[in-house]
């Protein structure tokens, strides 16, 4: 009898402890990533993924290398290449810290970014800096094969319309002319994302409050289809966020045999 009862109540236990938020199969995480465009036997373009943290990391395409709302300090990026390109995304701490982008920063950089954040840069740097409004497309001198489109993001929820007015940052469309790479920057699952097209790589974030909710994300991605979809920004304020659940709905979709979820690690601490 006291056994049935302890066994019992270790199975309560051990049901409690259990996360309700994980609804999702775990997904494997990877430290880096590579995504080659190739026809026949010949490789037309490669870009090797780097995740720093949360919404910052490093693109090595074709030997040039972009960095992604780069914060944390020098520290943060010990041992990387330095960058021939910044992307800005926004105004918070998370994308842009200004003694991170003036360490970082080498001879010959490009910085884009959004009219708020580049209102933030050290005159020192504003030479450096291409301002790029929503909807617009540029290059970056040396980098001329490769194009950088800002897309617009935006929150859609009344309770969060504070966080990110549509107009004031930037998501990215990177185009070679092979590969289609888009960052999503801090939004919600808005209609211009839902109308991308020929997408071979998406970062797309999901946190709460401040973007969108798990499911969402996954409904923007059932209607764009990237071939590869890398979960990223997905740290809120009640922790992490259920990128299982986000594989399981994808792997459930109409999709499924379309789109490639990848997991990095980008919170190798927690």
């Amino acid at each position: 009898m006291k056994t049935s009862v302890v066994l019992t109540l270790l199975c309560i236990f051990f049901i409690s402890c259990k996360d309700p938020k994980k609804e999702g199969a775990e997904v494997p995480k990877e430290d880096t990533a590579t995504v080659e465009n190739t026809t026949g036997d010949a490789v037309k373009s490669t870009i090797d993924i780097t995740p720093i943290s949360h919404a910052t990391m490093v693109l090595n395409w074709g030997e040039k290398i972009i960095y992604v709302d780069p914060v944390g300090g020098a520290v943060a990026f010990e041992g990387q290449p330095k960058p021939d390109v910044i992307l800005l995304t926004d105004i918070h701490g998370d994308h842009f810290n200004m003694e991170t982008l003036r360490a970082v920063t080498a001879d010959g950089t490009g910085i884009i970014a959004p009219k708020a954040v580049a209102e933030k840069i050290d005159e020192e740097l504003q030479q450096l800096v291409t301002v790029l409004d929503n909807g617009n497309t540029t290059q970056i001198q040396g980098l001329d094969n490769l194009s950088f489109e800002a897309i617009p993001m935006y929150n859609l929820r009344e309770e969060a319309l504070k966080f990110h007015p549509k107009g004031r940052g930037n998501g990215y469309v990177l185009d070679d002319g092979n590969q289609r790479v888009y960052i999503s920057g801090d939004t919600e699952d808005i209609p211009e994302m839902r109308a991308l097209e020929n997408i071979d790589i998406a970062f797309v974030c999901m946190n709460l409050p401040y973007t969108m909710p798990v499911k969402s994300a996954a409904s923007a991605v059932v209607d764009f289809k990237p071939n590869k979809v890398f979960p990223y920004h997905y740290r809120g304020t009640e922790g992490l966020s259920d990128v299982g659940l986000f594989k399981t709905l994808i792997m459930k979709s109409s999709v499924a045999n379309e789109v490639e979820v990848v997991q990095l690690d980008w919170y190798p601490a927690q």
